[in-house]
């Protein structure tokens, strides 16, 4: 979603491959040592940025926010920065090859239980979600933006079982 720096920093690399595999993959199917194997980094390097998996969901969750969020907004002006706009701009991301569902969704479904913060990390997500949604509807209507943001969110869910759907 964002270009890497010319030279990752090992804590970036981490960070970018469990992006990758977590978001892919899944975050229960995707062990630690994948993660240092595929990142190129040590075992105590890892540890050193992340004492733990949940440690690195938490920065995958933040790194995720920051560049989907960025990512939404500047589709929305690219698509007229208007009410009009949203549907194109969720459109444009379902239909990203890569394109797996909510990141958010899909933690809180495989973790809410064992790793509580990602529910209110979601919660977080999704009210920035409704802001973005409200900037771009007209000022009497923005009290809209959270039923338009659940309708995102169906159409997300809907997009991971039924490709036809975007």
């Amino acid at each position: 979603m964002t270009p890497a720096s010319p030279t990752p920093t090992a804590r970036e690399r981490i960070l970018h491959t469990a992006h990758d595999l977590f978001y892919r993959e899944g975050i229960r199917a995707t062990g630690v040592d994948r993660v240092i194997a595929e990142s190129g980094v040590a075992k105590l390097t890892f540890y050193r940025h992340f004492p733990s998996k949940n440690d690195l969901v938490l920065a995958y969750l933040a790194h995720r926010h920051q560049t989907w969020l960025a990512w939404f907004e500047a589709a929305l002006a690219r698509h007229g920065q208007n009410a009009h706009a949203i549907a194109p701009a969720v459109g444009e991301w379902l239909q990203e090859p890569t394109s797996r569902g909510c990141a958010f969704l899909n933690t809180v479904s495989e973790l809410a239980g064992a790793l509580p913060e990602v529910t209110e990390i979601t919660r977080r997500h999704k009210a920035d979600m409704s802001a973005a949604i409200a900037a771009v509807l007209p000022p009497a209507q923005a009290h809209l933006a959270t039923a338009v943001a659940l309708a995102v969110d169906g159409a997300i869910v809907r997009a991971q079982f039924d490709r036809s759907a975007h």
